[in-house]
């Protein structure tokens, strides 16, 4: 048996759905320009950079979810998957997925971008696992903060051992494990598994990637 996981953001998706989605949100005039525009392109630019405080971030990211009922953001979400997210998905990344799962592994995204973000996009993949930061709900309605720990760093591993766990698993249930990544945040998890590789990578990643012998791939075809 083999495990894969996935990054989503610039690794399956040609393209960031969290900036993404603050932008469309943006475009519509849900958020204010002037306000949003420029403190979405600073923590994206920390994000890169390897010093994005994660929560000072899922505050900003998130509060927006509690401004609006579920039905709008649905609504909303479906317009930004058809406009944003599917002209992203490349037919590289498509086939890698699909190659992983007609193989018979356990397949699954792990992301620091939040569930209600990315449940739509894993399942346009057909990927039936998601790992996902967790937008805390109250009666339905979200509260504007995230629950437990954020998938994000060395909470990717966190998260994903409490994941196998839930299964009766753990990663000695597993021949093999891969993790495909785009980013150098991800070096915790990206060194846990037996078999990482880098996707389009950033440059601090190709670098330890090309050090350490790892398997460097783009997915942009």
């Amino acid at each position: 048996m083999e495990l894969v996981l996935f990054d989503l953001d610039n690794t399956l998706l040609a393209g960031d759905s969290d900036f993404e989605w603050a932008q469309y949100l943006i475009s519509c005039g849900v958020l204010d320009r002037e306000v949003y525009e420029a403190r979405n392109q600073t923590f994206f630019d920390q994000y890169k950079a390897g010093t994005l405080d994660i929560f000072e971030f899922l505050d900003f990211q998130l509060k927006p979810l509690a401004r609006h009922s579920r039905e709008q953001l649905d609504a909303w979400h479906r317009e930004f998957m058809e406009s944003r997210i599917l002209p992203m998905m490349t037919a590289d990344a498509r086939g890698l997925v699909n190659r992983h799962i007609e193989a018979g592994a356990i397949v699954a995204i792990v992301t620091a971008t939040n569930s209600f973000v990315t449940y739509p996009i894993a399942r346009a993949f057909g990927i039936p696992h998601l790992i996902a930061t967790i937008p805390a709900q109250e009666d339905g309605n979200f509260t504007g903060k995230p629950r437990g720990t954020p998938a994000f760093k060395a909470g990717k591993i966190e998260r994903v051992e409490a994941w196998l766990e839930s299964l009766g698993l753990c990663w000695a249930s597993f021949e093999r494990s891969w993790f495909y990544s785009d980013s150098h945040n991800d070096l915790p998890l990206l060194n846990k598994v037996s078999d990482p590789v880098a996707v389009d990578p950033d440059e601090t990643l190709l670098n330890h990637a090309n050090a350490r012998g790892w398997p460097v791939v783009s997915l942009r075809g």
